[in-house]
């Protein structure tokens, strides 16, 4: 605790001080346009990676940026995202996953988790990523497996929060828009999923490309390997 005392003194004596007027109007209510899921890692800072100011983005964070389909968990993920989606009213959802993902390590080495119960079932809702891994991408080792199941996952979770009923009554009316990306903890880059090219692709050339990137409302059901080979 001492590095963080020091801190809390400099936001309260300077920071807040300097923007009170800014804090008084948060303190009214919020209206974030964003609802940002992502991992618990402590490496990922959603408001960091995306400059976002106070109140921007109402954030979700977990082990794995998991979103479990709506039914399969009593966690509080659903509530959040009905929240976000009903009362907050926010336009676009980001699940973002990161590179080096202590989650999906395990998820591909089921045995280094056997000590761990708590984390052994949470991972269960991760049960389709893995699957895809283990029938599609037998041919990756290492690195290049643990890469692909990061994307893979983030696709996966895209799907799984379009079973939530407030989800999938905004996207119907075309009121919401669901974007997957990738952090890199090397690089400070970040990935979107692009559906034109079925690829993750660096944001900055999607914007340069397209203005936005190119919305996901609903992943093609085939696995990133396969869409590549296809195309």
């Amino acid at each position: 605790m001492d590095h963080l005392l020091p801190g809390i003194h400099q936001f309260h004596t300077q920071v807040y001080q300097q923007e009170q007027e800014f804090f008084h109007k948060l303190a009214d209510g919020q209206s974030p346009r964003v609802l940002f899921i992502g991992c618990s890692d402590s490496r990922v800072d959603p408001s960091l990676i995306t400059q976002a100011q106070m109140g921007e983005l109402f954030v979700l964070r977990n082990a794995g940026n998991i979103v479990p389909p709506n039914g399969a968990s009593n966690g509080g993920e659903a509530a959040c995202v009905e929240y976000a989606v009903s009362v907050l009213g926010v336009k676009d959802i980001v699940i973002c996953g990161h590179s080096q993902c202590g989650a999906m390590k395990a998820l591909l080495d089921p045995k280094s988790v056997e000590s761990l119960p708590l984390v052994r079932d949470w991972l269960k809702h991760a049960e389709s990523t893995r699957r895809i891994m283990a029938e599609n991408y037998g041919d990756l080792k290492g690195e290049a497996l643990l890469e692909m199941a990061i994307q893979e996952h983030v696709l996966m979770q895209i799907e799984n929060i379009q079973t939530h009923p407030s989800v999938a009554a905004k996207l119907q009316r075309g009121e919401l828009t669901l974007h997957g990306w990738v952090y890199g903890l090397e690089s400070g880059q970040i990935r979107g999923f692009c559906s034109e090219r079925s690829a993750f692709e660096p944001l900055g050339e999607q914007i340069a490309k397209a203005g936005i990137p190119a919305p996901l409302q609903k992943r093609p059901k085939k696995s990133l390997k396969k869409r590549k080979a296809k195309s």
